[in-house]
């Protein structure tokens, strides 16, 4: 399955935000979308799911395995939502309900897309939480978002995300929030997750240095438009634009770069 973006524009209350963004992500690639705050990077990850905020509209084409998403009633949405198309988001103290157990959280996915019964799927948090490496997996899953640390949360975020092993999986500035070595140790995770089960990825982030180590192209955003995109390889040691050399000049000191180290 594959991901297809082309000429997409997003409009809030009359102000065009997002401005012919085209892109391809191919079965199993892994494709950045980078670009400082404001550049349009998260609100064309949403757009591709159907969230977009109640006073944006969306034009151009987005195709899923070739089937039209702009336009797609909310329910056939939904469906592809945590099915087939998985969504990792920032902050996971927001993204996850403060009332609920973890486990019932990473259970209702599986409930509700594979009609597992209340038993199988409690059983299959705790396969999922151990999935993500989280510790003494059937305790935890009967803890609440706030007796978790951040970094068990996200942890927590990413087993939602893909217990019905989607075929592509949105990670919209999924470490941010994160010190360096706990974020250090979920991007190994994604990295062993996606690979593992032969995911697409689209990694959504400002920090060149975080998207060196998960991704193989990048495509850079700036004010809503598409000013450079390619091999990350190539723009990592040619940059073409001056906003990509910015990027990249802001992350040297972390930079991972091909062929060596930091």
């Amino acid at each position: 399955m594959s991901l297809v973006v082309r000429d997409l524009v997003i409009e809030i209350d009359g102000r065009r935000v997002v401005d012919g963004v085209s892109f391809d992500v191919p079965a199993g690639a892994r494709v950045g979308l980078i670009g400082e705050s404001g550049s349009g990077k998260s609100l064309t990850a949403l757009a591709v799911l159907g969230l977009l905020p109640d006073a944006a509209t969306a034009s151009g084409s987005i195709r899923w395995d070739d089937r039209e998403l702009i336009g797609l009633p909310d329910r056939e949405l939904a469906r592809l939502r945590g099915d087939e198309i998985g969504i990792v988001f920032q902050e996971p103290r927001t993204a996850l309900n403060p009332i609920r157990t973890v486990g019932r959280q990473i259970a209702e996915s599986v409930r509700i897309h594979e009609g597992l019964g209340r038993r199988d799927a409690a059983a299959r948090a705790i396969a999922e939480a151990e999935r993500v490496h989280l510790p003494d997996p059937a305790q935890i899953v009967r803890r609440y978002p706030h007796q978790l640390s951040g970094g068990q949360r996200q942890r927590v975020a990413i087993a939602m995300a893909l217990a019905c092993r989607p075929r592509l999986l949105i990670a919209d500035e999924p470490t941010t929030a994160l010190d360096v070595t706990i974020q250090a140790d979920v991007l190994e995770l994604l990295e062993g997750l996606v690979t593992r089960d032969g995911m697409s990825l689209v990694f959504i982030t400002h920090d060149l240095a975080v998207l060196s180590r998960i991704a193989t192209e990048a495509v850079v955003l700036d004010e809503g438009r598409v000013v450079e995109q390619g091999p990350l390889s190539r723009l990592l040691t040619a940059p073409a634009s001056s906003v990509t050399q910015g990027l990249l000049r802001d992350a040297t000191a972390t930079l991972w770069r091909p062929g060596g180290a930091a």
